[in-house]
Protein backbone atom coordinates (compact mmCIF):
# COMPACT_ATOMS: atom_id res chain seq x y z
CA UNK A 1 0.00 0.00 0.00
CA UNK A 2 1.49 3.26 -1.30
CA UNK A 3 1.58 5.87 2.01
CA UNK A 4 -1.60 8.57 1.48
CA UNK A 5 -0.42 11.90 2.77
CA UNK A 6 -2.37 13.41 6.08
CA UNK A 7 -2.40 16.35 8.39
CA UNK A 8 -0.59 15.89 12.47
CA UNK A 9 -1.39 18.94 14.38
CA UNK A 10 1.01 20.41 16.46
CA UNK A 11 -0.16 19.35 19.88
CA UNK A 12 -0.56 15.58 18.53
CA UNK A 13 2.77 15.82 18.22
CA UNK A 14 3.84 17.47 20.91
CA UNK A 15 1.84 14.08 22.39
CA UNK A 16 3.79 11.70 20.61
CA UNK A 17 6.90 12.84 21.35
CA UNK A 18 6.34 13.97 24.86
CA UNK A 19 3.88 11.39 26.60
CA UNK A 20 1.84 14.47 28.12
CA UNK A 21 -1.77 13.54 27.74
CA UNK A 22 -3.97 15.18 25.28
CA UNK A 23 -6.25 16.67 27.52
CA UNK A 24 -3.06 18.38 29.70
CA UNK A 25 -2.82 20.12 25.89
CA UNK A 26 -4.03 23.24 24.97
CA UNK A 27 -4.57 25.68 21.99
CA UNK A 28 -4.79 29.61 22.55
CA UNK A 29 -5.68 31.28 19.62
CA UNK A 30 -7.05 35.08 18.50
CA UNK A 31 -9.16 36.75 17.17
CA UNK A 32 -6.51 39.24 18.06
CA UNK A 33 -2.90 40.70 16.72
CA UNK A 34 -0.04 39.77 19.09
CA UNK A 35 2.11 43.21 18.77
CA UNK A 36 -1.11 44.97 19.37
CA UNK A 37 -2.12 43.03 22.53
CA UNK A 38 2.28 43.75 23.27
CA UNK A 39 0.90 47.36 23.00
CA UNK A 40 -1.44 47.08 26.11
CA UNK A 41 -4.99 47.45 23.32
CA UNK A 42 -8.41 45.88 24.08
CA UNK A 43 -8.10 41.35 22.85
CA UNK A 44 -10.07 38.28 23.20
CA UNK A 45 -8.83 35.02 22.65
CA UNK A 46 -10.07 31.52 22.79
CA UNK A 47 -8.71 28.50 24.75
CA UNK A 48 -9.58 25.15 23.36
CA UNK A 49 -8.89 21.62 24.51
CA UNK A 50 -9.89 19.65 27.31
CA UNK A 51 -12.63 20.77 29.98
CA UNK A 52 -10.60 19.76 32.88
CA UNK A 53 -7.42 22.45 32.28
CA UNK A 54 -9.51 24.95 29.74
CA UNK A 55 -11.66 26.51 31.84
CA UNK A 56 -9.71 27.01 34.94
CA UNK A 57 -6.54 28.43 32.63
CA UNK A 58 -8.97 30.23 30.31
CA UNK A 59 -10.22 32.01 33.74
CA UNK A 60 -6.63 32.44 35.06
CA UNK A 61 -5.94 34.52 32.01
CA UNK A 62 -8.75 36.38 31.66
CA UNK A 63 -8.24 40.25 32.61
CA UNK A 64 -9.24 44.08 31.85
CA UNK A 65 -7.74 44.38 28.83
CA UNK A 66 -7.54 40.18 27.51
CA UNK A 67 -10.08 38.74 27.58
CA UNK A 68 -10.58 34.77 27.11
CA UNK A 69 -13.10 32.53 26.24
CA UNK A 70 -13.15 28.32 25.89
CA UNK A 71 -14.41 26.39 23.63
CA UNK A 72 -14.06 22.63 22.79
CA UNK A 73 -14.12 22.26 19.28
CA UNK A 74 -10.48 21.74 19.10
CA UNK A 75 -10.47 20.71 15.17
CA UNK A 76 -12.14 23.98 13.30
CA UNK A 77 -10.16 26.25 15.88
CA UNK A 78 -6.51 25.01 15.24
CA UNK A 79 -6.84 24.19 11.38
CA UNK A 80 -8.41 27.48 10.17
CA UNK A 81 -4.98 28.69 12.78
CA UNK A 82 -3.23 27.25 10.32
CA UNK A 83 -6.01 27.90 6.77
CA UNK A 84 -5.84 31.60 7.98
CA UNK A 85 -2.44 32.39 7.09
CA UNK A 86 -2.87 30.61 3.61
CA UNK A 87 -5.25 32.90 2.93
CA UNK A 88 -3.81 36.10 4.59
CA UNK A 89 -1.06 35.94 1.89
CA UNK A 90 -3.62 35.66 -0.59
CA UNK A 91 -5.31 38.86 1.13
CA UNK A 92 -2.09 40.65 1.45
CA UNK A 93 -1.32 40.27 -2.64
CA UNK A 94 -5.35 41.19 -3.44
CA UNK A 95 -4.98 45.01 -1.68
CA UNK A 96 -1.56 45.36 -3.02
CA UNK A 97 -2.43 44.93 -6.73
CA UNK A 98 -5.66 46.92 -6.25
CA UNK A 99 -5.01 50.00 -3.76
CA UNK A 100 -6.50 48.49 -1.11
CA UNK A 101 -9.84 48.56 -3.17
CA UNK A 102 -12.82 47.38 -0.39
CA UNK A 103 -14.88 45.44 -3.29
CA UNK A 104 -11.99 43.36 -4.20
CA UNK A 105 -10.90 42.59 -0.81
CA UNK A 106 -14.96 41.39 -0.15
CA UNK A 107 -14.87 38.89 -3.22
CA UNK A 108 -11.74 37.64 -2.23
CA UNK A 109 -13.46 37.32 1.46
CA UNK A 110 -16.44 35.75 -0.05
CA UNK A 111 -14.25 33.21 -1.61
CA UNK A 112 -11.57 32.53 0.65
CA UNK A 113 -13.93 31.92 3.55
CA UNK A 114 -15.73 29.37 1.33
CA UNK A 115 -12.41 27.73 0.61
CA UNK A 116 -11.65 27.69 4.20
CA UNK A 117 -15.32 25.99 5.09
CA UNK A 118 -14.59 23.78 2.63
CA UNK A 119 -11.60 22.34 3.90
CA UNK A 120 -12.80 21.67 7.94
CA UNK A 121 -15.90 20.01 6.44
CA UNK A 122 -13.44 17.59 5.26
CA UNK A 123 -11.60 17.50 8.76
CA UNK A 124 -14.43 17.46 11.35
CA UNK A 125 -17.99 15.77 11.53
CA UNK A 126 -19.46 19.03 12.79
CA UNK A 127 -16.88 21.57 12.65
CA UNK A 128 -18.31 25.34 14.36
CA UNK A 129 -19.49 27.43 12.25
CA UNK A 130 -17.39 30.37 10.83
CA UNK A 131 -19.19 32.99 13.18
CA UNK A 132 -18.73 35.35 16.44
CA UNK A 133 -14.64 34.65 17.36
CA UNK A 134 -13.42 32.28 14.98
CA UNK A 135 -14.68 34.44 11.75
CA UNK A 136 -13.25 37.25 13.55
CA UNK A 137 -10.06 35.68 13.99
CA UNK A 138 -9.88 34.96 10.64
CA UNK A 139 -10.73 38.60 9.87
CA UNK A 140 -8.32 40.12 11.80
CA UNK A 141 -5.49 37.77 10.28
CA UNK A 142 -6.52 38.44 7.00
CA UNK A 143 -6.77 42.66 7.92
CA UNK A 144 -3.06 42.34 9.28
CA UNK A 145 -0.71 40.63 10.25
CA UNK A 146 3.18 38.97 8.60
CA UNK A 147 1.38 36.50 6.33
CA UNK A 148 -1.18 39.69 4.67
CA UNK A 149 2.16 42.04 4.98
CA UNK A 150 3.83 39.48 3.22
CA UNK A 151 1.56 38.96 0.37
CA UNK A 152 1.03 43.07 0.01
CA UNK A 153 4.98 43.09 -0.35
CA UNK A 154 4.61 40.33 -3.10
CA UNK A 155 2.59 42.64 -5.08
CA UNK A 156 3.87 45.35 -4.74
CA UNK A 157 7.55 43.84 -6.07
CA UNK A 158 9.36 44.64 -2.24
CA UNK A 159 9.49 41.03 -2.07
CA UNK A 160 10.02 37.79 -4.74
CA UNK A 161 9.00 34.26 -3.84
CA UNK A 162 12.37 33.35 -4.43
CA UNK A 163 14.07 35.44 -1.27
CA UNK A 164 11.99 32.37 0.51
CA UNK A 165 9.74 32.50 3.72
CA UNK A 166 12.39 33.97 6.28
CA UNK A 167 11.88 37.60 6.27
CA UNK A 168 13.69 40.24 8.23
CA UNK A 169 12.24 41.51 10.99
CA UNK A 170 9.10 39.76 10.36
CA UNK A 171 10.68 35.99 11.11
CA UNK A 172 8.84 32.97 9.75
CA UNK A 173 6.15 33.69 7.22
CA UNK A 174 4.17 30.57 8.73
CA UNK A 175 1.67 30.89 5.28
CA UNK A 176 4.05 30.04 2.83
CA UNK A 177 5.04 26.39 4.00
CA UNK A 178 1.18 25.83 4.98
CA UNK A 179 0.11 26.38 1.22
CA UNK A 180 2.21 23.55 -0.27
CA UNK A 181 1.37 21.13 2.83
CA UNK A 182 -2.87 21.76 2.09
CA UNK A 183 -2.20 21.71 -1.75
CA UNK A 184 -0.61 18.68 -1.15
CA UNK A 185 -3.32 17.08 1.13
CA UNK A 186 -6.01 18.04 -1.24
CA UNK A 187 -4.34 17.10 -4.34
CA UNK A 188 -4.07 13.39 -3.50
CA UNK A 189 -5.82 11.31 -6.30
CA UNK A 190 -7.75 8.98 -2.63
CA UNK A 191 -9.58 12.01 -1.43
CA UNK A 192 -12.57 12.06 -3.73
CA UNK A 193 -15.54 14.78 -3.28
CA UNK A 194 -18.66 15.65 -5.33
CA UNK A 195 -18.16 18.67 -7.50
CA UNK A 196 -21.19 21.47 -6.34
CA UNK A 197 -22.43 21.68 -9.89
CA UNK A 198 -21.03 18.35 -11.83
CA UNK A 199 -21.33 15.92 -9.02
CA UNK A 200 -18.22 14.34 -10.68
CA UNK A 201 -16.09 12.74 -8.12
CA UNK A 202 -12.83 15.29 -7.60
CA UNK A 203 -9.96 15.77 -5.63
CA UNK A 204 -10.40 18.24 -3.00
CA UNK A 205 -8.14 20.99 -4.74
CA UNK A 206 -10.35 21.08 -7.65
CA UNK A 207 -12.71 22.97 -5.57
CA UNK A 208 -10.02 25.49 -4.00
CA UNK A 209 -9.22 27.85 -6.59
CA UNK A 210 -7.67 30.45 -4.85
CA UNK A 211 -5.23 28.01 -2.83
CA UNK A 212 -4.12 26.68 -7.04
CA UNK A 213 -3.73 30.01 -7.46
CA UNK A 214 -1.33 31.08 -4.07
CA UNK A 215 0.66 27.50 -5.13
CA UNK A 216 1.49 28.24 -8.33
CA UNK A 217 2.56 32.06 -7.03
CA UNK A 218 4.69 30.90 -4.22
CA UNK A 219 5.65 27.10 -4.92
CA UNK A 220 5.65 26.75 -8.80
CA UNK A 221 6.45 30.45 -9.59
CA UNK A 222 4.85 29.90 -12.89
CA UNK A 223 1.80 32.77 -11.99
CA UNK A 224 2.20 35.99 -11.48
CA UNK A 225 0.72 37.72 -8.56
CA UNK A 226 -2.35 39.39 -10.77
CA UNK A 227 -3.44 35.72 -11.46
CA UNK A 228 -5.05 36.00 -7.76
CA UNK A 229 -7.16 38.44 -9.74
CA UNK A 230 -8.24 36.54 -12.72
CA UNK A 231 -9.03 33.19 -10.33
CA UNK A 232 -11.54 35.89 -8.74
CA UNK A 233 -12.96 37.15 -12.35
CA UNK A 234 -13.31 33.77 -13.46
CA UNK A 235 -16.69 33.82 -15.53
CA UNK A 236 -17.37 30.07 -14.77
CA UNK A 237 -17.05 31.04 -11.23
CA UNK A 238 -19.98 29.17 -8.93
CA UNK A 239 -21.22 31.26 -6.17
CA UNK A 240 -19.31 30.19 -3.15
CA UNK A 241 -21.93 29.19 -1.37
CA UNK A 242 -21.87 26.47 -3.71
CA UNK A 243 -18.87 25.36 -2.15
CA UNK A 244 -20.02 24.37 0.89
CA UNK A 245 -23.31 22.96 0.07
CA UNK A 246 -22.40 19.63 -0.46
CA UNK A 247 -23.72 17.70 2.58
CA UNK A 248 -21.48 17.34 5.34
CA UNK A 249 -21.10 13.68 5.70
CA UNK A 250 -19.85 13.59 1.82
CA UNK A 251 -17.40 15.47 2.70
CA UNK A 252 -15.71 14.13 5.88
CA UNK A 253 -12.67 12.14 5.52
CA UNK A 254 -11.58 10.87 8.84
CA UNK A 255 -8.15 9.17 7.27
CA UNK A 256 -7.12 12.67 6.71
CA UNK A 257 -6.33 14.46 9.46
CA UNK A 258 -4.34 11.82 12.32
CA UNK A 259 -5.51 11.36 15.65
CA UNK A 260 -5.43 10.12 19.05
CA UNK A 261 -7.55 7.37 20.43
CA UNK A 262 -10.79 9.11 22.53
CA UNK A 263 -9.88 9.60 26.21
CA UNK A 264 -13.09 9.73 28.56
CA UNK A 265 -11.67 13.49 29.94
CA UNK A 266 -12.20 14.31 26.06
CA UNK A 267 -15.74 13.95 25.57
CA UNK A 268 -16.19 17.72 25.68
CA UNK A 269 -14.21 17.98 22.43
CA UNK A 270 -15.45 17.63 18.83
CA UNK A 271 -12.18 15.07 18.23
CA UNK A 272 -9.17 14.57 20.14
CA UNK A 273 -7.26 16.17 16.89
CA UNK A 274 -5.79 19.93 16.94
CA UNK A 275 -3.52 22.50 15.58
CA UNK A 276 -1.30 22.91 12.59
CA UNK A 277 -0.16 20.24 10.02
CA UNK A 278 2.86 18.37 9.05
CA UNK A 279 2.95 15.69 5.94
Amino acid sequence: MEPEPHIVTPTLMIHQETGVPMENILYLGGPNIAAEIYNKEYANARLCGAATWRIPMAAFLRQRNFIVWDNSDLVTHEVMGGLKNVYAIGAGVVAGLTQDSATSKSVYFAHSTSEMIFVTRLLAKEPERLAGPLLADTYVTLLKGRNAWYGQQLAEGKLTAEMGDMVEGKGLIQGVSAVSAFYTVLSEPAYQVPHPITGEMVAPIELCPILQTLYHILHVRDLPCDAILDTLRDENMYDPAQRIATAPERCYMSKLLDRHPSSADMQDSATEAVNGLRL
